[in-house]
């Protein structure tokens, strides 16, 4: 048997992925009590790049946002988003008219397909005590074919969502099948949609100084896992730190011996889509020409407009997690 690991490479901002993931960020805050209007105290914002505060040796950080830590309106075309909250809240607004409120486990998945505005802002809700935030976005390419669909808003709930106990690990299955267990159905038009180009994404906890088996799969796909939280493993006798990817062989179980600490993964796996990827900041097309033909659509339609009175919008701070459809139809958690 061969060594089941292709790649370890140290994780930066963004996490390096693979096709047909295009893009991975993690976000850990350790925000303070909230001052009554959803934002950190003024006070404690002296100093900082508002408006673009990303400093990685901070506690916590506003990112775009300038009264509340949060990513204000940016467009999307060509792509999904996928943000997995354990942690903490996000505040979606949209330029369908969707909106939410969802954190503790949630996991929402949006398709940009033809384009979409959205904010994401992180509200401080607790005004007695500090607000943590752990929050992870995936972005997930779409096919040539699929980069026009209709943008697609969808809520997986924390109650809904899958886990499975084996052992001394814990696995929240967000996409995909882990063995017997079948996630949430993804957005209708995602890559993910097709069980055979088995997408998978896994958020796996294990315990310390224990063993877990990642399955193998019986196609040869593109397979990340990333040691997001924790002290060492071991795969094979390698030792590898926490803060490290893991490319792996998908034809392969893999061993994984944990250390002192409690572990955390999120695993990331796909059939590669196989196409040109063409970037430029929030779009992602598959020639240049797509690309400058994206910039100008927004800037003449702003995809639809903003229907919300802030770039930075929030709900009200008693409302709870829900999910509010273009169709107008309400769930609230």
């Amino acid at each position: 048997m061969s060594n089941p690991i292709l790649q370890a490479f140290p994780l930066s901002m963004p996490w390096q992925t693979q096709d047909p993931f295009l893009f991975s960020v993690y976000h850990l805050d350790h925000y303070p009590k909230g001052n009554g209007e959803m934002g950190p105290d003024p006070e404690l914002l002296g100093g900082r790049s508002l408006g673009n505060d990303f400093n990685p040796y901070e506690k916590w950080r506003m990112y775009h946002g300038q009264t509340i830590p949060g990513f204000p309106y940016h467009p999307h075309r060509g792509f999904e988003t996928i943000t997995i909250v354990n942690k903490g809240f996000c505040d979606h607004s949209d330029s369908l008219g969707a909106a939410g409120r969802f954190g503790e486990g949630d996991v929402q998945w949006m398709t940009a397909g033809r384009g979409v505005q959205h904010s994401e802002m992180f509200p401080l809700l607790n005004d007695d005590g500090d607000n943590p935030l752990e929050l992870f976005q995936i972005w997930l390419n779409l096919p040539k074919a699929s980069k026009f669909v209709e943008p697609h808003f969808k809520m997986l709930w924390n109650e809904d969502v899958p886990i499975v106990t084996e052992g001394k690990a814990t696995i929240k299955v967000v996409a995909g099948n882990y063995k017997s267990t079948e996630a949430i159905a993804p957005a209708p038009d995602s890559w993910a949609a097709d069980p055979n180009n088995e997408v998978a994404i896994w958020n796996i906890h294990v315990d310390a100084n224990s063993e877990y088996i990642l399955p193998k799969v019986g196609s040869k796909v593109n397979r990340t896992l990333y040691f997001y939280e924790g002290d060492t493993i071991q795969i094979e006798g390698k030792n590898i730190n926490s803060k490290f990817g893991i490319a792996l062989d998908p034809l392969q179980d893999v061993h994984i011996t944990i250390g002192a600490k409690n572990a955390h993964f999120i695993l990331l796996q796909g059939k590669p889509i196989n196409e040109p990827v063409a970037k430029y900041g929030p779009f992602v097309m598959n020639t240049e020409e797509e690309i400058q033909q994206a910039m100008e659509e927004y800037r003449l339609t702003q995809f639809g407009g903003w229907p919300w009175p802030y770039p930075d919008h929030v709900h009200d701070k008693e409302k709870g997690r829900f999910a509010l459809y273009p169709d107008g139809s309400l769930v609230k958690k």
